[in-house]
């Protein structure tokens, strides 16, 4: 009996500590998904160059059309009440600014006030998120930051960058971004506490996840885990959807409208799948396609 209580307070207490890990979700702001990311000129004859989402009134996603670039790369823009944060500048074919421009207009008019200030940041440095710098450079009441890792050491001075986790106050709306290298140097991961959602470009999405330095990526993956497992994570978006919804198959590169594609949204525990996959691998990391991503080294 004696033991069968000590075996009883031992679980019980294990329990506790349990529980007392388990992200708090009270707080989360809760949005809307489509069911689909059809394009919207699935013909490439006219129509608009981008398409706009509000996944809440002050979380949009803006993707950008298959028929000016097959890249189809997502943009997030995150509203505080001091500024706003525009994630990634799209890729060449189209110009940005404009539809930047109509989704700040927007949200001032919501509220009655004037745009809000302009913060740029990138996932990474690759040319399909940065190919709208130029339009948005030199433009009142805006920054871009590069997305070098200079830029972006400069930029979160104080922080212990790239090791810490940085915090970033858009006004009443805080954000943390880690680097997470492997994908490409400047690679970051932003976390908006109050949706849940962290935004991992290129390093994690339904797609072909191009990995460049495999132990950068192992230890980058290594962080997000370790840093979602006291966080609440409502969705992992990336910066592309490559995938098909049948499961382990994706289009081809180049691909300019994908009638039947994978929805966006990921969560923590492909997170963990891809944390396991990477640690069975071993060296060398070999391509392999699971349920819906595929790990694919760069080996030149």
């Amino acid at each position: 009996m004696k033991a069968l209580l000590l075996l009883t307070g031992i679980l019980a207490a294990t329990l506790m500590s349990a529980g007392s890990q388990t992200p708090d979700t009270s707080g989360i702001e809760h949005g809307t998904l489509p069911a689909r990311w059809n394009d919207v000129n699935p013909e490439c004859k006219g129509g608009p160059s981008f398409s706009v989402h509000d996944y809440t009134p002050t979380f949009v996603i803006i993707r950008q059309s298959g028929c000016t670039n097959p890249e189809k790369p997502f943009l997030y823009v995150i509203f505080g009440s001091k500024q706003a944060l525009l994630v990634d500048t799209g890729a060449e074919g189209a110009d940005v600014s404009r539809v930047v421009d109509a989704v700040l207009f927007s949200h001032g008019s919501s509220r009655r006030t004037t745009p809000l200030p302009l913060l740029v940041l990138h996932s990474h440095g690759h040319g399909d998120h940065t190919a709208g710098d130029a339009a948005l450079k030199g433009r009142s009441d805006t920054r871009v930051i590069d997305a070098t890792p200079t830029a972006l050491t400069a930029f979160f001075a104080g922080t212990a960058w790239p090791r810490g986790v940085a915090e970033l106050d858009l006004g009443e709306r805080m954000l943390d971004v880690l680097a997470i290298p492997g994908h490409e140097p400047a690679s970051i991961a932003i976390y908006d506490r109050r949706t849940g959602i962290l935004l991992t470009g290129d390093s994690l999405y339904p797609g072909r996840l191009y990995v460049r330095d495999a132990r950068a990526f192992r230890d980058s993956i290594d962080r997000l885990v370790e840093f979602t497992a006291t966080r609440p994570v409502a969705h992992v978006l990336g910066a592309h959807v490559e995938n098909q919804r049948t499961p382990y198959l994706d289009y081809p590169p180049d691909t300019k409208v994908a009638a039947d594609e994978h929805v966006l949204e990921l969560g923590r525990s492909h997170l963990l799948e891809l944390q396991d996959a990477l640690r069975q691998m071993g060296e060398p990391l070999q391509r392999r396609a699971y349920r819906d991503f595929t790990i694919w080294p760069i080996t030149r």
